[in-house]
């Protein structure tokens, strides 16, 4: 990965105005922020900046606002809660260009900390307009960039701003990288990726890329029963997109001419109805009953996935093995976290996994913390898993 430049080199800060992008994008309900993750992992970078003395000005997008102001989706619902988690009271401006942005910028004390209006109530921010961007460049002396769940956006705030400042990377958006690094970019091999999920068709980038670059790929969820169906077995009512065969064989060729192990279940937990503790029965993946669906892959399955996690050195996850949601159907998916947990404590596993499934999934298990990195980047997480450039991460490595 091109070198990029942090807060370390950052020096001499003390009343200069430092634009951060961050990600504010949190769930809201009855005016309340209902989880306040996205708001503690961007705490490091707001603090560190405000206890040098800089005047941090906030600038993030919440929601969908089409280029106009929508009063629910104004970003002062959430002041509040980000007061709360930085342990300081922030300013609050209306809008994040223009007459009350400057006036509130003009009046902030070293160490204060800012939030500006939501950037996606002008239509400048998602075009990355060079007028828009002028005029948010025009509050900062520096750039820094730590919302990399925006980084797969040309937007005006996480991509166009790093051309007019001097740019960096925040404390977050640093770890993401380096975790990253480590997972696909210079990884300790073996390399074990998991990647499940209901649909093949949403990740055929993902897979394409995923088998050139890893040594097993383990293929779980509605997605695996496209791959099993490919073969000519029958999978009964489970969930597959028949119409795919063609491109799972495809994969599955790929895999072989680059030398990467396609893992599929050999049993599966099957059920006549898709609900919580549904009548199952484990059966072996060729014994799918005509008239049931498989919700989780089977003991088997999940001896074979702990077996080459094990062998790994890295691993890198992105969607569930079964139906995690509900019981027993996560299972497999909790029995694989807590295994990948255990090695990666031991010291003998890099582990990185992203993607809001993935994360739930996590959760449930009550592994997340123990994982090297857990990513709530969403689709960014997605588009890095399949190679492609980032644009907001791409200009801070030319900056």
């Amino acid at each position: 990965m091109p070198a990029f430049k942090t807060l370390d080199d950052l020096t001499d800060i003390a009343g200069k105005r430092i634009l951060v992008r961050v990600d504010l994008n949190v769930p809201v309900s009855d005016g309340k922020v209902t989880d306040a993750t996205r708001i503690e992992r961007v705490a490091p970078t707001i603090t560190e900046l405000s206890k040098k003395g800089a005047k941090v000005i906030l600038l993030a997008h919440f929601g969908r606002p089409k280029g106009e102001p929508v009063a629910d989706m104004s970003l002062s619902q959430i002041v509040m809660a980000v007061n709360q988690v930085l342990g300081q009271k922030i300013l609050f401006a209306s809008d994040c260009i223009g007459p009350e942005a400057e006036d509130a910028v003009a009046s902030m004390k070293n160490g204060d900390v800012l939030l500006l209006e939501n950037t996606r109530f002008h239509t400048g921010e998602e075009k990355n307009d060079s007028g828009f961007t002028e005029e948010l460049a025009k509050n900062g002396d520096i750039y820094v960039n730590d919302a990399f769940s925006a980084a797969h956006r040309a937007h005006a705030s996480t991509e166009g701003l790093a051309h007019r400042l001097p740019a960096y990377a925040g404390r977050t958006m640093q770890a993401e990288l380096e975790a990253l690094e480590k997972g696909l970019g210079a990884p300790a091999r073996p390399v074990v990726a998991i990647v499940g999920g209901a649909k093949v068709s949403s990740k055929i980038d993902l897979l394409q890329n995923l088998v050139k670059k890893v040594d097993a790929l383990v293929i779980g969820g509605g997605m695996a029963n496209t791959f099993i169906a490919a073969q000519g077995i029958d999978v009964g009512k489970s969930l597959c997109e028949h119409d795919l065969a063609d491109t799972a064989r495809a994969i599955m060729a790929e895999a072989e001419a680059s030398g990467c192990t396609i893992v599929l279940p050999s049993d599966g937990v099957v059920a006549r109805e898709f609900k919580a503790n549904a009548d199952n029965e484990t059966v072996a993946i060729d014994a799918i009953p005509s008239d049931a669906m498989m919700l989780d892959v089977g003991p088997k399955s999940v001896e074979a996935v702990n077996e080459w996690i094990g062998k790994a050195s890295t691993l890198v996850w992105n969607g569930p093995l079964g139906a995690f949601e509900i019981t027993p159907f996560d299972t497999a998916t909790v029995s694989a976290a807590k295994f990948a947990a255990a090695e990666t404590k031991a010291g003998r596993l890099v582990s990185v996994a992203g993607g809001g499934d993935t994360v739930a999934a996590l959760n449930h298990a009550g592994v997340a913390d123990d994982f090297s990195y857990v990513s709530t980047a969403g689709g960014a997480f997605l588009e890095w898993m399949e190679g492609k450039e980032l644009p907001g991460v791409s200009v801070l490595t030319k900056a």
